[in-house]
């Protein structure tokens, strides 16, 4: 999913513990497996598994992702460097393309899931919602599909439709079967046909529903799939842990407290409330993980998507606690192995990394103790794009007595 507007920062000497075995050819789950285990992430997709409004006088309530789109300096995590305008459009275009290409870990996972279930494909018309490069289009024509309309609403279509054409799957040149790319808001087309056998996209944004794409799949869902028609894939899962990051957060939030001998504390309030999209080391991860929420992309509403899910996170050594870390699992389930990966700071790293939510207060929890609260997430009402997340949370331990709301946006 294509994704240029939230600010990232690669922190320096991770490491992560692989939990797949990914081969080349090979990103299936255990076949020993059943399908509620990995769909719910309590095997191999790991079992690392809410009502206030966010306080838009700190966030700036008149802007928006589309405001922060060229504002370099609008995330306090960034480092910005001057650049010329034709270069930020060069970078915001294919970069993030690039990375996700590069990332094995997600292109590989769907390459697997077209080319290994080819029974799933053969002559049937597939819909690719949000298509990018035409790269699982491409898959999924190569696997014996009937056609496949691959739908991209940037001027990325335009390149696609090239790259279509250069493979020799274009309309009147097919090997195999042809690929016609359409250029538009998947709310705003017209398909050539009525029905389709199978819609097939990477919708997941960071913290699994920034950006929105989802109700865009679940809009083409509700018009064009046929009665028993596949999803893919079709369940996702959020999950819930805590960390201790105290290097990382004072460097990055705590900073502005006194910058050189001067308060900037009104910036520190503003960088509390944005999440933080990195790589957690799996050492810093102080308690049990929690499921906050699966969805079912076959059957769910779009309203699903904003929910309050309740959280017990128990620890498992006595620490300090800085910041709780979102994270998910994606699942395809109808293949003839069940399929699927984690972004999880204890599988494999991927370009969506993990989402840091970081804390007002440094809680210290004794092992066995544990963080209740809830979280809530729900679409911003003046850009749907955005995420605003509500967090409650309280302590009631030995060395430490907190109850708090936290309010966080991502945009």
């Amino acid at each position: 999913m294509e994704n240029s507007t939230i600010t990232t920062g690669d922190r320096q000497n991770r490491s992560t513990k692989i939990r797949f075995q990914y081969e080349d050819d090979d990103l299936d789950v255990d076949q020993d497996e059943t399908i509620e285990e990995a769909a719910t992430g309590s095997s191999n997709l790991e079992e690392d598994s809410a009502t206030c409004e966010p306080d838009d006088s700190i966030l700036g309530s008149d802007k928006t992702s589309a405001d922060y789109y060229f504002d370099s300096y609008s995330h306090f995590g960034t480092i910005a460097s001057p650049i010329r305008i034709h270069e930020v459009y060069l970078l915001l275009a294919y970069f993030p393309l690039q990375e996700m290409l590069k990332d094995v870990v997600r292109t590989k996972t769907y390459q697997n899931v077209i080319y290994k279930n080819s029974f799933l494909f053969k002559d049937k018309v597939v819909l690719d919602v949000g298509a990018g490069t035409g790269i699982l289009s491409l898959f999924c024509a190569k696997a014996g599909a009937k056609h496949v309309y691959a739908v991209e609403c940037s001027q990325m279509a335009d390149m696609a439709q090239e790259i279509v054409k250069v493979n020799g799957f274009s309309s009147g040149n097919a090997i195999c079967s042809f690929i016609t790319v359409l250029k538009g808001k998947i709310e705003e087309i017209e398909l050539p046909v009525g029905q389709v056998d199978i819609i097939i996209s990477e919708w997941m944004g960071y913290f699994l529903l920034y950006e929105n794409m989802l109700n865009t799949v679940l809009y083409a869902r509700d018009k064009w799939l046929v009665s028993n028609g596949l999803v893919l894939p079709d369940k996702a899962s959020l999950y819930l842990t805590a960390i201790e990051d105290a290097e990382y957060k004072e460097d990055k939030i705590e900073f502005w407290n006194n910058v050189y001998g001067f308060d900037m504390s009104c910036i520190r309030k503003q960088s509390m409330m944005e999440p933080l999209v990195d790589t957690v080391d799996q050492n810093q991860i102080v308690t049990n993980s929690q499921l906050l929420k699966t969805m079912n992309i076959s059957k769910m509403t779009a309203g699903d998507a904003s929910f309050t899910a309740p959280f017990k996170l128990v620890a498992e050594r006595d620490d300090y606690i800085h910041a709780l870390v979102a994270y998910f699992d994606v699942s395809f389930t109808n293949c003839h192995k069940l399929t699927g990966f984690s972004t999880g700071p204890k599988s494999r790293a991927t370009h969506w990394k993990q989402t840091v939510l970081y804390l007002e207060e440094v809680l210290t929890i004794c092992q066995g103790e544990t963080i209740v609260g809830s979280m809530t997430v729900a679409q911003n009402k003046k850009n749907p794009r955005d995420v605003d997340i509500t967090l409650k949370y309280s302590l009631s331990g030995r060395r430490c007595l907190v109850s708090r709301t936290q309010s966080y946006k991502m945009r």
